[in-house]
């Protein structure tokens, strides 16, 4: 099973960017799928989380600005993040869970906000 994200970059204060996680070897339907990040020193925190019914939840500091969803078809999830703060740069992993507590990570995505 694989987890490939992409879509991270250099975007300004107040911009938007939105990523993607492609899964492959695994049925995305059977996963709680998430978004974490870490910044460098720091660790690693959950940003958002979407069920495999659809429900999400986010991290306080990005509710109202991120939306974490899903498509089982396309065997993606993404993350649209808008109104980027500097203290949202960090590396962006994707991360997949089941039932069975099996575990996919993501190698990351890197997104750095800054003027």
């Amino acid at each position: 099973a694989q987890l490939v994200e992409s879509g991270g970059g250099l975007v300004q204060p107040g911009g938007s960017l939105r990523l993607s996680c492609v899964a492959s070897g695994l049925v995305l339907g059977r996963y709680v799928m998430s978004w974490y990040r870490q910044d460098p020193g720091k660790e690693r925190e959950v940003v958002a989380s979407v069920s495999s019914g659809g429900g999400q939840t986010y991290a306080d500091s990005v509710k109202g600005r991120f939306t974490i969803s899903r498509d089982n078809v396309k065997n993606t999830v993404y993350l649209e993040m808008s109104r980027l703060e500097p203290n949202g740069t960090a590396v962006y992993y994707c991360h997949a869970r089941d039932w069975l507590q099996n575990i996919v990570w993501g190698q990351g995505t890197q997104v750095t906000v800054s003027s």
